[in-house]
């Protein structure tokens, strides 16, 4: 029977004006998760004036009829948390049914990439702690997740392509490591079924996120929520245009082998004849966002013809790229030297031996196939990085310059788009007026939260902001927007939202995250929210710290405490006031039950000023829930800050072992 939904769930791309169709949106499936004690929507389409019919095998259900628009929607009341159970539809003649359905607690869980980074991690960089051992053991049938793909669209989407699963070893290892710990430590602690949806897509703003009715007010978001708006009918033709090619699906396929050996019907694009002279040509190293390809994602080959000293003539030689994002396969002369086909591997230089047996000519054609999946894509180093030379030898030859380039496939909603090399296809796509990406505001809340807004949640929680750092005003604004917004378009009421304040990390000179984390912080003033400090198990030098344990299970604590009134302790101390007693200054905190301060390589990161505004490392004192602090070269000290920095890290916890936000008592403008 769920295979019939998803049948029915795809006659939507057939939908005619008599809206002869019937859609069930994907966030209905077997093995799903209904909020408990409530009355739950369920919707879909159909033809105007279907009956529909919606069941529980529980004892109860409800009614709807398709309005002339073909859209129907009813409530159905949930029983106290159980099951398993069935739901059966009947749509006119049609019945569809979902098994394994459990009844229990349902959580949003959103934001980039440290939201999206899964319990398998994107090595061999970016891991997550003790990663095997969790997946090995993530063996909770009564949790379930469902992720949204990652998709954006100039319009806001009825339906997304997703599953429920039941969580096992192979579910939870593609599956977000912050909301899986959240989800596992809630279910711990409940012994109640858990539902989890994710939808989060690395490195993207806020803006993105929110829906154009709640941007609209903002002078600087206008222009583009008109183009958005007038763009859409050329958006359709080009999906349309799009789904004319042959299409590579990689939904359910497993990781380690998700992007090897893919046919883009363009083996001959790494050939040494191939004639490439149609070609556009590219000056590199760049990312391709910044030249004439613009926000793509998917498959471009690159290649060059160069002419080696004849000295190097059967010698063994190597060849440098630089960093490619995100993975590649490099030729020389047709032959194939070297691939990296896995995540992760994106800021790893590439660096391939080519063996003498293939260097029999001074004339070398280098071809190199580049898929990108999200973000930034191409070969973006040093132009210093580009270089062949001989095995052992000082003596290099420069790459960087001019590549002619063909993109043969693009990538979107988990799916390549088969463009191929026989043709340009590439070229004759309908023309956009208006380009976007998930970059662009509304474009996220569009696709991956509008499909699934009507579904009962009992809460939210965010990992987001690192897109933010530069603008911390902004997000002042459009964070506290953002969670009102959510509130209003799910209809649930002020429900809970719980959010990770970023870890430290060096964004570069003359950034200041410090004032993205004092944001965040401020932003607990919008009702019934929460916030988890990070600045203990973060990494200065990998925006994707490695523990993502800590990170879920002090989200839940947070609803543990807030939510389900379970006596857990859920926040570290969070500064309250400030007096002045002579050279001394005494700060006071909530959540401060024997505060303690710890050292990091002999520094306690509190720093006090005068009214010069300069500041110096204090000496800090424990006085109970207080701190005493002071320097002995300012007689009048006015101010406090701590953790005032990109990369500076937690010094001062409770006796829950929880740390203190990063803070200031002043509002100098520095």
């Amino acid at each position: 029977m769920f295979v019939f939904s998803l049948i029915l769930s795809f006659l939507s791309m057939i939908n005619s004006e008599e809206n002869k169709s019937v859609e069930i949106p994907s966030i209905f499936s077997d093995n799903m998760v209904l909020q408990r004690n409530s009355e739950v929507p369920f919707w879909g389409r159909a033809d105007h004036n279907t009956e529909i019919t919606v069941k529980g095998s529980w004892g109860k259900s409800a009614a709807a009829s398709a309005d002339e628009t073909g859209f129907w929607k009813t409530k159905l009341e949930t029983p106290e948390a159980g099951g398993p159970y069935m739901v059966t539809i009947q749509v006119g003649d049609s019945t569809i049914t979902f098994s394994n359905v459990l009844i229990g607690e349902v959580w949003f869980c959103s934001g980039q990439s440290n939201m999206e980074m899964p319990l398998l991690g994107w090595p061999p960089r970016d891991t997550i702690q003790n990663s095997a051992f969790e997946i090995k053991n993530a063996d909770y049938p009564r949790i379930r997740l469902f992720t949204v793909p990652r998709a954006f669209s100039y319009k806001k989407e009825f339906n997304c392509n997703g599953t429920w699963d039941e969580c096992s070893p192979s579910s939870a290892a593609s599956f977000s490591a912050t909301a899986y710990f959240f989800g596992k430590k809630l279910y711990e602690e409940l012994q109640i079924p858990i539902g989890l949806i994710h939808s989060s897509w690395g490195g993207t703003p806020v803006q993105s996120w929110i829906s154009k009715e709640y941007l609209q007010n903002f002078a600087e978001y206008k222009t583009v929520i008109e183009n958005l708006e007038n763009s859409s009918e050329d958006f359709e033709k080009y999906l349309a245009w799009l789904n004319s090619h042959p299409v590579i699906n990689l939904k359910n396929k497993p990781e380690s082998a998700k992007w090897k050996n893919l046919d883009f019907e363009d083996e001959e694009c790494s050939e040494i004849n191939y004639p490439d002279t149609a070609w556009k040509e590219m000056n590199l190293p760049i990312l391709w966002e910044n030249a004439e390809v613009g926000d793509f994602d998917g498959v471009v080959w690159f290649r060059k013809k160069i002419e080696i000293p004849s000295g190097w003539l059967n010698k063994d030689l190597i060849l440098e790229l630089g960093p490619i994002d995100d993975m590649d396969r490099t030729y020389i002369n047709g032959t194939l030297i070297g691939s990296y086909e896995t995540q992760g591997y994106w800021n790893i230089d590439r660096i391939y031996n080519i063996p003498k047996r293939i260097v029999t000519d001074t004339n070398i054609t280098i071809a190199v196939r580049i898929l990108d999946n999200q973000g930034g894509g191409g070969i973006y180093g040093s132009a210093a990085q580009m270089k062949i030379y001989p095995a052992g030898s000082s003596e290099s030859f420069s790459i960087a310059g001019s590549w002619r380039y063909f993109p043969v496939a693009e990538y979107r909603d988990q799916k390549f788009f088969v463009l191929g090399a026989k043709e340009n296809e590439y070229d004759s796509k309908p023309p956009l007026r208006f380009i976007v990406s998930d970059q662009t505001p509304t474009t996220l809340f569009n696709a991956m939260v509008n499909p699934v807004v009507l579904y009962t949640i009992r809460g939210a929680v965010w990992y987001q902001g690192e897109s933010n750092v530069d603008e911390p005003e902004v997000y002042s604004k459009l964070f506290p927007l953002m969670i009102g917004n959510w509130r209003d378009v799910w209809g649930n009421g002020t429900f809970p939202f719980y959010y990770v304040q970023i870890a430290p990390y060096d964004y570069g000179e003359g950034s200041h995250s410090e004032n993205l984390r004092e944001v965040q912080l401020k932003s607990l003033t919008t009702p019934n929210t929460g916030m988890i400090v990070t600045l203990d198990i973060g990494n200065p030098e990998n925006i994707h710290p490695s523990n993502k344990q800590d990170v879920g299970t002090r989200l839940a604590s947070w609803a543990l405490n807030k939510t389900y009134n379970k006596k857990i302790p859920y926040s570290g101390p969070v500064f309250k006031s400030m007096d002045i007693n002579e050279n001394k200054i005494i700060l006071s905190f909530d959540f401060a039950e024997k505060l303690i301060l710890k050292e990091i390589n002999g520094e306690n990161n509190f720093l006090v000023a005068g009214a010069d505004k300069i500041f110096k490392k204090a000496s800090v004192k424990t006085d109970g829930d207080k701190l005493i602090l002071f320097n002995s070269d300012i007689e009048k000290p006015a101010a406090v800050r701590y953790a005032w920095s990109n990369t500076a890290q937690a010094t001062l916890f409770n006796e829950a072992g929880l740390p203190s936000p990063s803070f200031r008592t002043d509002d100098w403008i520095d």
